[in-house]
């Protein structure tokens, strides 16, 4: 876990954040449907400063709440973002399990879901460092609280979406870790 005193301020975290969304899954075009929310600014962006798993519930219970309340046309879909816990992916995925159920116990199963994004996201079947895993790497560990029905309405605008996983599989291939790491997000949040 990182030291909050060494941890990036509220407005940097929200500003690399937003960065990796533009030129990573706006510019590369991950998700197609993610340039329609950002233009018509529709995105919350939530910081969140928890430490532990019961904070963070509370406030992945808070941001589930305030979406389900609120009109789309003016949130569609927020990004909880967690600088300073669940570093380490198989916490993230511990707590993704512990995620479903608040949601569940809310009663908005069917209503909202929760996709995941972290730095060292990997999928099950691959190997740490392949390139296919960054269509998930976030700057951050982040819970992308979304509508069900603003997925079935982007879903259905768009041809074969069940093409979109491939795509970016191939995207991120033809690009490769070099391309990757010459983002400006990338470049920008690079240790000295």
């Amino acid at each position: 876990m990182q030291n909050q005193a060494d941890t990036p301020t509220d407005d940097q975290i929200e500003a690399l954040t937003r960065a990796w969304l533009e030129q990573a899954v706006i510019g590369l075009n991950l998700c197609p449907f993610a340039k329609a929310v950002h233009v018509k600014q529709q995105i919350r962006y939530r910081v969140t400063r928890a430490t532990d798993w019961n904070t963070l519930g509370e406030h992945l219970d808070e941001e589930l709440t305030l979406l389900a309340e609120s009109d789309a046309n003016n949130i569609d879909t927020t990004l909880l973002i967690i600088p300073l816990a669940l570093e380490q992916f198989d916490e993230y995925t511990d707590f993704l399990d512990w995620a479903e159920r608040i949601l569940e116990r809310a009663g908005l199963e069917g209503v909202l879901q929760i996709a995941s994004f972290h730095p060292q996201y990997q999928f099950a079947d691959a190997e740490p460092d392949d390139i296919e895993n960054f269509s998930n790497r976030s700057p951050f560990p982040v819970l992308h609280l979304l509508r069900e029905s603003s997925i079935d309405r982007a879903v259905a605008a768009y041809p074969d979406a069940s093409a979109i996983f491939e795509k970016n599989m191939a995207t991120l291939r033809d690009l490769g870790l070099s391309g990757w790491n010459m983002l400006p997000f990338v470049v920008t949040n690079k240790q000295p």
